[in-house]
């Protein structure tokens, strides 16, 4: 088990795997990876932080926070250049995809093309599968399960799974054990995928570690409805036991994202349950999520922290979020049974929102660091705790902003900040309005200056972008997640800078 966050100061760049530089319309987990991670350390950094690596969907805009498996990996992220370092491809089936964009991921056209190739390259393997792709099937728990899930999609036109026949939708051992016989070639298909992300996954931590960099993974609290882990524990949610469907969804209230609130659609884990058996399984299957994780990166931030104290449930039928109420979630007692397990758990809290006294004494008890970020301390409120000067403590992890925020010079220049708020900013970083600093360096001046052990800055903060190449906009359901940055941005001079940057307020 990874170790728990270390005590030095450090810090690091919040990039997606599928932002980084590529010349395959997407980021990758091989070339293009340990491209970036050398960049990383040739810039003083010690901390990649990226967003969930799970197989997305276009239904969902294909949102890494909306997939089909809480433990498979991303085929998208698949590297085809390793895929011919294996001799299971050739230079020229690469070579067929035309006008991407260096700029933005077109998700339809890169997912027709990887698939392209996997299919050839697994028409290659099958001729000779090795032990080690055995061995790796037999050892990983979960894998026949998202196999058998993701052929049912196929051969029920990719309609989600509480609508599929009801031997299927409800397991009967009978059905799947047919299919397994019947589609045996699409499940190996699958499982190779996965098979192939794991090797490519390892190779890249393992380049990551002999650069100085560790890698930060996310956990989204919840799951999606139409997903491998909920058609595989049903008996964990609260679904509706004739249709499969939810009683009850995730969300948050209203707050600064939104005024109606952020209403997910998720299942509610049944941590109210009576049963023993439930409470049992629950903890099982959360234990055998972190163990996936921190098989893959040295530290995870665990999204929206405080529905571990509490948690927003909203009737299902409902179409915003303003109407559900506060549960009681599992508290310390989750978290305690897992590291009987697992050891000292290396986890970063997002305790950002509406966060109780509650909620933080969850956290501090636990011994997690929260995060601070930069945007949300400029309200006027001498007693912000965002503001730099205010942190209670070392052991947390400030942000200029996160992926759900505008990026820095979007938000400085947007109508949400006035004048006098511009001039406070800027005075907070020691600099004038009208003086010659940008305003990113000045939040990332704030950020690498402040007391917090852990400084991450977003990528599109590091180069200075506006609002176009912002990540996501919460409530807002088409268009995000699309944001690359090219090669050419990535120069020495900005890695000089941002090395400098770094060792002098003793990140290095």
């Amino acid at each position: 088990m990874n170790r728990p966050p270390e005590t030095n100061r450090a810090s690091g760049i919040l990039a997606h795997i599928t932002s980084i530089p590529s010349p395959f319309g997407i980021g990758d987990i091989g070339v293009a990876a340990q491209r970036f991670l050398d960049y990383l350390s040739s810039a003083g950094q010690t901390y990649w932080q990226i967003l969930p690596t799970g197989p997305s969907d276009e239904m969902f805009d294909n949102s890494p926070y909306m997939s089909s498996s809480a433990f498979a990996g991303s085929p998208l992220l698949i590297s085809p250049e390793l895929l011919i370092s294996d001799g299971i491809l050739v230079e020229q089936d690469i070579a067929g995809l035309k006008d991407v964009s260096d700029f933005s991921v077109n998700f339809h056209a890169v997912a027709r093309f990887k698939s392209q190739l996997l299919t050839k390259a697994f028409t290659a393997f099958a001729k000779n599968p090795t032990d080690a792709f055995a061995a790796f099937q037999k050892a990983t728990h979960w894998l026949d399960d998202y196999a058998l899930f993701m052929v049912l999609k196929e051969k029920f036109n990719n309609k989600p799974w509480y609508h599929w026949p009801t031997e299927f939708a409800n397991r009967h051992a009978k059905s799947l054990e047919e299919t397994r016989l019947k589609l045996r070639p699409r499940l190996t298909y699958f499982a190779f995928e996965q098979y192939i992300f794991a090797r490519q996954w390892h190779a890249m931590k393992q380049h990551a570690h002999h650069k100085r960099v560790r890698l930060i993974g996310d956990i989204p609290i919840y799951v999606a409805l139409d997903s491998a882990d909920v058609w595989a524990h049903q008996e964990l949610f609260e679904l509706d036991k004739n249709t499969g469907l939810p009683l009850l969804v995730a969300g948050v209230p209203p707050d600064y994202f939104s005024k109606t609130g952020q209403l997910w659609g998720n299942p509610i884990y049944r941590w109210a349950s009576p049963e023993t058996s439930v409470q049992q399984a629950l903890t099982t299957w959360w234990t055998n999520r972190l163990a996936a994780m921190f098989s893959l990166v040295d530290m995870a931030r665990i999204d929206h922290f405080r529905g571990f104290e509490s948690y927003w449930a909203v009737p299902a039928s409902d179409k915003t979020a303003e109407h559900g109420s506060w549960l009681k979630g599992p508290g310390e007692q989750l978290f305690r049974q897992i590291e009987k397990k697992l050891g000292p758990l290396p986890i970063i809290a997002e305790d950002l929102g509406i966060i109780t006294e509650a909620v933080t004494t969850l956290r501090e008890t636990l011994g997690y660091p929260g995060m601070k970020v930069l945007q949300f301390a400029f309200d006027g409120h001498p007693d912000n705790p965002f503001l730099p000067w205010n942190f209670e403590t070392s052991r947390c992890v400030v942000y200029t902003g996160t992926h759900d925020n505008d990026t820095t010079l979007g938000w400085f220049l947007s109508e949400n900040l006035n004048e006098n708020t511009r001039s406070s900013i800027k005075q907070s970083a020691n600099q004038k309005l009208t003086g010659d600093s940008p305003i990113h360096h000045d939040l990332i001046y704030l950020a690498q200056s402040s007391v917090a052990q852990l400084s991450i800055i977003p990528l599109q903060d590091i180069l200075g972008f506006g609002g176009d190449c912002r990540m996501n906009i919460p409530g807002v359901a088409t268009g995000n997640w699309r944001w690359r940055c090219a090669q050419h941005f990535l120069t020495d001079e900005l890695a000089d800078w941002l090395k400098e940057i770094t060792r002098r307020f003793n990140r290095l």
